[in-house]
């Protein structure tokens, strides 16, 4: 099992240098982590797997504000949430889940790596998941009218998710789903999605930018193409395991096309990220990850940084 091989490694590195993790890994197993690739959030854009992404402006603001790197990209979860996400994770602190080790993620600018979705198209959701977990993905797109240029905040958000999937399979290293996209967003928008896990008490957070063209009858003379206001990168890939084919974000769904390659954040990723077996693990609740605790997230980082050092020697 050289992916558990290498949490395990991680982990007793950051032990090493951290009293406060030591406690944490006594508490229960380091588990199953996760967040999407496809749209690309920010927290993997910004991440040492990211590739060009991570060069970007946005990026390297992002990780100068926090201080460390996104190394733990799969790590950006909140225990004991239990539903209550509106009432535990702070305005403005909602891409990094209101922990102090992800802030750099809630930065208010307008050129983050973006993905192309079509109004009223079909998302399909790529979210990488190191370890299996069963669990709820809710997804929500900010209201018309966004303002990219301000922190973001629950009043930016429906009260209800304009879709929910519960249990996809994980197959290859991720799950793969679709959903209908609303009819009514146009340019700039966030794409919001909490993975509450029932195999754990964990909550995940993560926040894509998602870039949508105007409708055809707006579309005329005067007016800026759409896809001027995306980046242009590749799309990023999907962590894998040695040997196995890497799957593409554009057979996730049966209908829809898929959105143009040019018009995603780019990610090439190594060989050595790993990822989950097709099967969910039985192994116990993850070792929480408060908002108090960003001192362990951060310690964990650097561990994970060290193990892939040592792996790769």
């Amino acid at each position: 099992m050289p992916r558990m091989t290498a949490h395990r490694t991680a982990a007793l590195a950051a032990a090493a240098v951290s009293p406060l993790f030591l406690t944490l890994w006594g508490a229960g197993p380091a588990q199953a982590h996760g967040a999407p690739t496809d749209p690309v959030s920010r927290v993997y854009a910004c991440s040492p797997e990211g590739g060009a992404a991570a060069r970007t402006a946005a990026c390297r603001a992002a990780v100068e504000a926090n201080g460390a790197s996104f190394a733990a990209w799969d790590n950006l979860r909140v225990a004991d949430v239990n539903g209550r996400d509106r009432q535990t994770i702070p305005d403005g602190r909602l891409c990094s889940g209101g922990l102090a080790a992800y802030k750099g993620l809630d930065l208010a600018r307008a050129d983050w790596p973006s993905t192309r979705l079509s109004p009223g198209g079909t998302l399909r959701m790529t979210y990488a998941s190191t370890i299996a977990h069963s669990g709820t993905f809710k997804m929500y797109l900010t209201k018309p009218g966004y303002d990219p240029s301000k922190p973001l905040t629950w009043s930016d958000l429906p009260e209800r998710p304009f879709a929910e999937v519960k249990d996809p399979v994980l197959k290859n290293g991720a799950y793969r789903f679709t959903a209908k996209l609303p009819a009514d967003r146009t340019g700039r928008q966030m794409l919001y999605t909490i993975w509450q896990n029932s195999s754990t008490p964990d909550t995940y957070y993560s926040c894509s930018d998602v870039v949508f063209s105007a409708p055809a009858s707006q579309s005329g003379p005067g007016r800026r193409p759409a896809s001027t206001a995306v980046s242009k990168t590749p799309a990023p890939a999907t962590p894998k395991a040695p040997g196995s084919a890497t799957p593409s974000s554009a057979s996730a769904g049966p209908s829809a096309s898929p959105a143009p390659a040019s018009a995603r954040a780019a990610a090439a990723v190594p060989r050595s990220t790993p990822v989950a077996s097709d099967t969910a693990a039985g192994s116990g609740p993850s070792a929480p990850v408060l908002a108090g605790g960003a001192a362990a997230v951060l310690a964990l980082t650097g561990g994970t940084a060290l193990a892939v050092r040592l792996r790769r020697r």
